[in-house]
């Protein structure tokens, strides 16, 4: 395949707009006007020491790649395996783009965090930010990263909003006792009806101490939190024997949807 030329590379940039991932393709700013600037790497500045050196031999799954900043960071790190995956058409054809210019070997597929388990293997380091407060279902995503992927390490970052001290209440608590409820750093999820930041789709904002809690008990150990909302986990086990559901689907126009449910 020819190389791309700079102007070729900025007329692709143009078609595949917007942008999330503000990122620099042979001099081609893909999102010089966002509001977070240099996103994500700017970011990713104030983490990036928790996320090993050298990665090779290893495999890498990004969830909710988006436009592929930390899939190619990770193949930089010489990753040998690394699968992108998002259900967004757009970012998906932005992320092969960046690939392409970059020249990296990394696999992009159209797949949704709750049908990890098509899949069929685990990965030594599982990415997965910016995605849980778009769920509407955020804590069986969790179970099915443990579940279905993740062999080691874990990567998680979300939007948090309310207290960011982290509050790790007791095993349990008698019935009339109610005022942990009340601290502002009891875990807490708060739930988005309608939108915030104009997006429909931000369903939640946890504040830290559910963050650290729902990993916890979805079955990861937290190793380290070097930024508000990013924690690197390891695979640990669950604390109970609960783990992710699998719901039935009715049938539809004559063709039974359980067929199609991951077990």
């Amino acid at each position: 395949m020819a190389e791309l030329t700079p102007t070729q590379v900025r007329a692709r940039v143009a078609e595949l707009a917007p942008w999330f991932h503000n990122m620099e393709l042979k001099g081609v700013r893909t999102a010089p006007d966002h509001f977070l600037h240099d996103y994500p790497a700017n970011k990713f500045t104030r983490f990036a020491h928790v996320v090993p050196e050298d990665l090779s031999g290893r495999s890498v799954l990004d969830i909710g790649c988006n436009a592929g900043f930390y899939s190619l960071e990770m193949k930089r790190r010489g990753a040998d395996r690394v699968l992108g995956i998002d259900f967004d058409d757009r970012y998906l054809d932005q992320a092969r783009l960046a690939a392409e210019v970059e020249d990296a070997d990394i696999e992009f597929r159209k797949l949704s965090v709750y049908d990890l388990a098509k899949l069929g293997e685990r990965f030594d380091l599982v990415i997965f930010m910016g995605v849980l407060y778009h769920l509407r279902h955020p804590l069986l995503a969790l179970d099915l990263i443990y579940e279905h992927v993740a062999d080691d390490l874990l990567l998680f970052q979300s939007m948090q909003r309310g207290a960011d001290d982290i509050f790790e209440p007791e095993i349990d608590y008698d019935f009339s006792q109610t005022a942990h409820f009340d601290r502002p750093d009891y875990p807490k999820l708060h739930f988005i009806e309608h939108r915030y930041a104009g997006d429909w789709t931000n369903w939640w904002a946890p504040n830290a101490s559910a963050s650290a809690a729902m990993l916890r008990s979805a079955g990861f150990h937290v190793l380290d939190r070097p930024e508000e909302e990013v924690f690197l986990c390891s695979r640990a086990d669950r604390p109970t024997d609960a783990g992710p559901v699998y719901p039935a689907r009715p049938a539809a126009n004559g063709h039974d949807k359980t067929k199609d449910t991951c077990r």
